[in-house]
């Protein structure tokens, strides 16, 4: 019995220090390299052996946690400010030790959306130029999240924080990187970027599952979820795409014969269920990972995947926002969006327009506090839903946060719509410029104004400048005018900006019901 025993024994002492004790593991987000935020506590965290005593020294202070049951453990720094120094960060337990290097202190920007903010630098206009600059930032950091959808909450990914040269800037977001060079250059403090954007992500696929399952304004969203979910994990599913795949490589054949463009094949239900349309996906994947990490704030840039559902963004956009302010636990730092370009072909006649409707969405938006859009109507193109003039657009993303957050007299916010007046067969519409004042471009008078009646028919309108934040409309086509509109078209042709050059914002002041308000059901009609 005891012979048969001791080899038992032998095996059980020589695996039960493997079992028993996790190594300590710091998750990608804390590593080389990495920038802290200043002048706020920074979350450290990682994982051990439940129970462990873990303690963090960092500039001049030793932070200690316990490991929770699930090996999680974390402390919070106090708050240091800018340091341009590289400096080392000791995490240690009774048994083990890791030294995270190069550590820096400055600003920290979490950059999302969909494409255009993915769009890299390598492939704006000057991209070759900005490249080669950014060999020289020493002090500017980057680090990519992998795309990864899913609905189970991740708790890393693969990643690490890498200094600035010409290869990695190139590689980085656009939109990111120029941003984070402006920051980084005026205030002459590091800064950290956070690249998490996926093209072609809708807004729900940003924010946690059960919350927005938890909301009676996105029923309808859920609903339609649920069905697309259980359709596929079905067996038709399956055969619906064979199908569709065989139709495909009978058009891929034909066009190659002719010397097109192949059209893009029919996704698999198992992509829809990994990628980056299902609600939760994208934030159980890309930003719970990095979740708590001390950031300053959030520039953003998406809205092209919602358009068609513009009326339901009026909600779900901001519900996302604080959704992400709430699970970041530091305040309402500050979040900056880039709206919709102009994009598709020009219409002759006014209009309706999804975009439009889109970038209605994101201007009432602002009413959240520490928000703010820049306007691009006129940095599209409209065969190329990647515009790739990415500069200007990071240009007037940093302005806000560079008057807003850190203090400098800069002109920031695009005109927007403040009142009108009617007076017979005119309107005079008076524009908030915030201390600006109003700018015709390139021709003498307004651009880009519609008139309608009680008829509700638009018609371009004739505009003259009248002050420097008046203008006069009127319309042979309409006797008594009730209602303007402005830029509201997928592409808008206008002409009105800021002495400074940002755009005038897209506005209407009907309340007309939108072309993207779903229609009431049966049983909500009852």
């Amino acid at each position: 019995m005891i012979h048969r025993l001791f080899p038992l024994l032998v095996v059980s002492a020589t695996l039960l220090p493997s079992v028993l004790r996790a190594e300590l593991k710091l998750p990608s987000i804390v590593g080389d390299h990495m920038v802290l935020q200043q002048k706020q506590s920074n979350p450290i965290w990682g994982w051990d052996t439940p129970g462990t005593q873990v303690r963090v020294s960092f500039a001049g202070q030793s932070k200690s946690a316990q490991a929770g049951p699930d090996g999680r453990w974390v402390v919070k720094l106090d708050a240091v400010p800018a340091n341009a120094q590289p400096a080392q960060m000791d995490i240690s337990t009774p048994s083990q030790k890791i030294t995270v290097s190069d550590v820096l202190v400055g600003e920290v920007w979490m950059c999302s959306g969909q494409s255009n903010m993915g769009f890299t630098l390598s492939s704006d206009w000057n991209g070759d130029l900005e490249s080669l600059a950014g060999s020289h930032l020493p002090n500017l950091r980057l680090i990519k999240v992998p795309q990864v959808g899913t609905q189970d909450l991740q708790n890393d990914f693969k990643g690490a924080w890498t200094n600035c040269d010409a290869d990695n800037a190139k590689k980085f977001s656009a939109v990111g990187y120029l941003f984070g060079r402006y920051i980084q250059q005026v205030l002459q403090v590091p800064v950290g970027l956070i690249d998490n954007a996926w093209g072609g992500s809708a807004a729900e696929a940003w924010i946690r599952r059960e919350t927005i399952e938890k909301d009676a304004r996105f029923k309808r969203l859920m609903e339609e979820t649920a069905k697309g979910e259980a359709y596929r994990a079905t067996q038709k599913a399956q055969e619906d795409y064979k199908a569709a795949m065989e139709k495909h490589a009978e058009a891929a054949a034909k066009a190659k014969a002719e010397g097109r463009q192949a059209p893009r094949p029919p996704s698999s239900p198992e992509s829809w269920l990994k990628g980056n349309q299902r609600p939760g996906n994208i934030f159980a994947g890309v930003v719970h990972p990095t979740l708590g990490y001390g950031i300053k704030g959030v520039i953003w840039y998406q809205g092209e995947s919602n358009s068609g559902r513009a009326w339901e963004y009026r909600e779900l956009f901001p519900f996302m926002i604080q959704e992400w302010r709430k699970e970041w636990n530091q305040g309402d730092f500050p979040f900056y969006w880039v709206q919709l370009a102009d994009f598709m072909k020009e219409e002759s006649q006014p209009v309706e327009s999804t975009w439009a409707e889109l970038r209605e969405a994101q201007t009432r938006t602002m009413s959240l506090p520490n928000t703010g859009q820049a306007v691009i109507t006129d940095l599209g193109e409209g065969k190329d839903i990647h515009p790739k003039n990415k500069h200007d657009v990071a240009a007037r993303l940093v302005r806000w946060a560079l008057a807003k957050d850190y203090g400098v007299k800069i002109a920031y916010r695009s005109p927007e719509f403040k009142s009108m007046q009617i007076q017979e067969n005119k309107v005079v519409v008076t524009i908030d410029c915030f201390g600006s004042a109003l700018r015709i471009f390139d021709v003498e008078n307004p651009v880009g104004f519609a008139v309608c009646g009680e008829d509700r028919v638009w018609h371009w309108a004739k505009g003259t400048l009248k002050a420097s934040d008046k203008i006069e409309l009127s319309s042979e086509a309409v006797a008594k005018p009730i209602a303007v509109r402005y830029a509201w078209a997928n592409n808008p042709v206008c002409n009105v900006t800021s002495s400074e050059g940002l755009p005038l914002t897209p506005f209407r002041t009907d309340d007309f019901e939108m072309i993207t308000k779903p229609k009431a059901s049966t049983e909500e009609k009852k």
